[in-house]
């Protein structure tokens, strides 16, 4: 593509981020008026709203998946957690676009983005279940499903309540660490003894 058009194209992406994080339900029109172009000038990029979004996902998704690709612990639930953290790091300032592309019409093509994600999250609760840490009472890829459920009522929870950024990324390793089977008091006493968890060194 020449030049402008790769920046036109750019800039789409980047004002599809900021509005569907205002409105998950924002227009072609909404996008294209933030990134200062014509709805026409969208449809030489996206032919509908929808490829717009699986670009936006997919890209999304990969710098999500980058993140936790080097997270890496001993301990299987300090690596949850961590996966947990850096996971928030990544969305904490799209928390209404994450909780669409994982929930929205568009789910089925997220989960296929997120599979690397969560092959490690299945990795690290099979590792837990053979040391004793982690709950054996439900099948691991189950149970990664549901740790995942607990990480986005927490990004839920921060989007409609404007919780601050250091309180929801707490919030979201408690609930992945509860839904691990851990106690509340074990899951605070884990976060609060490993220093890489903290807000401030992981932000």
């Amino acid at each position: 593509m020449r030049r402008d058009a790769v920046e036109n194209r750019e800039a789409l992406l980047a004002a599809a981020r900021v509005e569907l994080n205002l409105d998950a339900d924002a227009s072609l029109e909404a996008i294209a008026a933030r990134a200062g172009l014509s709805r026409r000038s969208v449809y030489g990029h996206f032919a509908t709203r929808d490829e717009l979004l699986r670009e936006l996902i997919t890209l999304g998704a990969a710098r999500v998946a980058g993140a936790v690709v080097g997270v890496d612990h001993a301990d299987p639930l300090a690596r949850l957690a961590l996966i947990a953290s850096r996971l928030w790091r990544e969305v904490d300032d799209i928390r209404v676009m994450a909780v669409f592309a994982v929930r929205g019409p568009l789910k089925g093509h997220t989960a296929d983005a997120l599979a690397p994600l969560r092959a490690r999250v299945v990795a690290a609760i099979v590792e837990g279940v053979a040391a004793g840490s982690v709950r054996s009472d439900i099948p691991a890829a189950r149970l990664a499903r549901l740790v995942e459920d607990a990480a986005l009522s927490a990004l839920d929870e921060a989007s409609v309540d404007g919780m601050p950024a250091a309180d929801a990324h707490r919030l979201v390793m408690l609930l992945v660490l509860s839904t691990a089977g851990l106690s509340a008091p074990q899951a605070a006493e884990l976060i609060d003894t490993h220093p890489e968890l903290d807000w401030s060194r992981s932000s």
